[in-house]
C-alpha cells in the first residue's frame, strides 16, 4: 500500500469518486461551486494500527500504517464531505457503482459518497476473512461475511443519511464512512483538500461539510447559472 501522511484526532478533486466516492449523475445546472476544507489547528500525532494479530494483514505493509481518521496534508483534509442541503428535484441514480474494497486490511477509499439507489459494491481483495458491518440509523443495517479473496456483494442505500459507520468486527481497526444524497451535489476532498460541485442549478444554497471527528459546518451561497463561486471551510 502507498504511505500516506495520516493523522488522528483525540480533542478533522471532487472524490465524489474520484477515489472516495460516486461520480454524481449529471445535472441540469450550469453552476460550480468548489474550494478547499483546511485543518485550523496543528495535526494532532498519528496513532499507529497494529496488525500483527492477522499475518496476512501485516505481510501487506512495508511501512508503519496509521487511522485514517483525520487525514490532513500540509493542512489540507482528506475525506471531508461537503454537499448541498435542503436540495429540492428528483434526481436519478447513476448507472454505476460505487465501489468500496478491503485491501491491505483496510477500506478503500475510508470515506466514500453515493445516491439513494446507487450500487455500492463491497469487494474483498484480501486473503483472509472481512466482515462488513454497516451500522447505518436511516438505512438498513447489515453484517456480511468475505471470507475468501475476490468475494463482492451489491448494495443500495434507500434514504439519504451522512456518516454511517462500516466496520470490520474481526479486524477492529477497519474503518469506513458511507455518506447517501438524495442528488447528485455532494463531494469527498482530495488529499489536497480540495472539492468541486459541478452542474449546480442558480440558487441559494447551504453548503455543509462533515467530517468525522471535527463535525459539520455550513454556510450560505447563492449561485447564478454558470457562476463558479469558491467556498472554504476551516474545521
Amino acid at each position: 500500500m502507498k504511505k500516506i501522511t495520516v493523522v488522528s484526532l483525540l480533542a478533522l478533486s471532487v472524490v465524489a469518486f474520484s477515489g472516495a466516492g460516486a461520480k454524481p449523475a449529471a445535472a441540469a445546472g450550469g453552476a460550480e461551486i468548489s474550494g478547499k476544507v483546511m485543518l485550523s489547528s496543528a495535526a494532532p500525532v498519528c496513532e499507529k494500527i497494529k496488525m500483527a494479530a492477522d499475518p496476512v494483514c501485516l505481510s501487506q505493509h512495508k511501512d508503519t500504517v496509521v487511522k485514517q481518521d483525520v487525514v490532513a496534508n500540509g493542512g489540507n483534509l482528506q475525506y471531508a464531505v461537503v454537499y448541498l442541503d435542503g436540495v429540492t428535484g428528483s434526481y436519478p441514480a447513476p448507472a454505476n457503482a460505487v465501489q468500496l474494497v478491503q485491501v491491505g486490511c483496510m477500506y478503500e477509499p475510508h470515506v466514500f459518497a453515493a445516491q439513494v439507489g446507487q450500487k455500492v459494491e463491497i469487494i474483498n481483495n484480501d486473503g483472509t476473512l472481512h466482515n462488513v458491518n454497516c451500522q447505518a440509523k436511516m438505512n438498513k443495517k447489515f453484517n456480511l461475511a468475505q471470507p475468501t479473496k475476490g468475494m463482492k456483494s451489491a448494495k443500495v442505500f434507500d434514504q439519504a443519511e451522512v456518516g454511517i459507520p462500516i466496520k470490520c468486527n474481526v479486524h477492529p481497526w477497519m474503518m469506513a464512512w458511507g455518506n447517501i444524497f438524495s442528488h447528485p451535489f455532494f463531494a469527498v476532498t482530495g488529499p489536497d483538500g480540495s472539492f468541486s460541485i459541478k452542474g449546480v442549478p442558480a440558487g441559494k444554497y447551504t453548503v455543509k461539510v462533515w467530517q468525522e471527528k471535527l463535525g459539520t459546518k455550513s454556510q450560505e451561497v447563492t449561485v447564478a447559472d454558470g457562476e463558479m463561486k469558491s467556498v472554504s471551510f476551516s474545521l
